[in-house]
């Protein structure tokens, strides 16, 4: 039988009680798998890597070996909730890797969105392939594939590898606990692991991060605006009732300046564009309808608080003819 298509008979997980026997049934299956070797996970802090490696880390405990790297382009307090979570509660065998200036030298001067995209991805393969070079008796690879990555793969939309690339002599046998769930799926699991809200209903967020969100060249301050703003647009929609119920929010910024007015002063800054969109399949998208008082009260934090920044734009645009982001 194809172990990457999901048996017609297997139970949509919906209820705690699904969770649990799944988490129990695949507890077992990575033991017989693994025996007493080691794991290697490179863990995004995103959910699907986190339930794979909270499942993996109540199988085989120690035996996992998480790398964490930091590209400098991940939301603000996302680093420190994974050492949080997994090294601190979890009790994690974890490597976190402070790549910042790495990533951000390496993209110093690129504006063509692709390119980004590719030197972020072959940048972090390298970061991995160092750290797992690093280690002793490796056999496996775990990874956070889930069904639709596989169905997408099989229409050919796009070629999915979590950690494609790896040199030739660093072959691991794959573990992909996961690989037959849909996402509500797995943040029912995730949850019933004893993952934190905020990691299991975490947004869905672009594996290059913020870095296709600092439009055009990135630049340290641009990318401290975005992480800024972010953080700002996403403590509101939580406080205002809008976290769960808008399915991707984020701001973008435009590598141009305009002028504004502070402390009675011209001054140029940058814009904030705000994104806040709902889709069910991600193809199309329509626009929420954020009150009008609440945009307000967030161009007003973001232009005060945010420093080198001085207008809030509203994005109107449905996919099509935008798309989701904006690079």
């Amino acid at each position: 039988m194809d172990s990457n298509k999901r048996p017609e008979t297997m139970e949509r997980i919906t209820t705690p009680e699904l969770a649990d026997a799944f988490i129990a049934e695949q507890v077992k299956e990575l033991r017989e798998q693994i025996g007493d070797k080691k794991v290697l996970l490179a863990l995004s802090g995103g959910v699907d890597s986190s339930v794979v490696a909270a499942l993996l880390i109540k199988a085989v405990g120690k035996q996992l070996v998480c790398v964490h790297v930091n590209h400098g382009l991940l939301r603000k307090g996302e680093p420190e909730q994974v050492i949080e979570v997994f090294r601190n509660q979890m009790d994690a065998n974890l490597v976190y890797v402070d790549a910042v200036d790495r990533f951000l030298d390496k993209l110093a001067g690129v504006s063509e969105p692709e390119k980004k995209r590719k030197i972020i991805g072959a940048e972090f393969i390298r970061v991995f392939e160092e750290e797992a070079r690093k280690l002793d008796d490796i056999e496996f690879l775990a990874q956070g594939t889930i069904y639709p990555d596989i169905l997408e793969s099989e229409d050919g939309v796009k070629a999915h590898h979590n950690v494609g690339g790896l040199p030739e002599d660093l072959q691991f046998e794959l573990v992909e606990p996961v690989k037959l769930l849909f996402k509500d799926e797995v943040r029912v699991v995730g949850k019933a692991l004893g993952l934190p809200d905020g990691m299991v209903y975490r947004q869905p967020f672009p594996g290059p991060g913020l870095g296709v969100r600092c439009l055009g060249a990135i630049t340290r301050e641009r990318l401290e605006c975005v992480r800024e703003s972010d953080a700002i647009l996403r403590e509101e929609f939580a406080k205002n009732g809008l976290e769960g119920k808008v399915w991707q929010y984020f701001t973008a910024i435009p590598d141009i300046k305009s002028v504004g007015v502070k402390d009675g002063k011209r001054y140029e800054g940058y814009p904030v564009i705000i994104r806040a969109i709902n889709t069910t399949d991600a193809m199309t998208a329509t626009v929420e309808n954020v009150p009008f008082e609440l945009l307000e009260h967030i161009t007003n934090r973001i232009t005060k608080e945010v420093d080198g920044v001085n207008r809030v734009l509203f994005d109107l645009t449905p996919k099509p003819c935008g798309t989701i982001e904006w690079e």
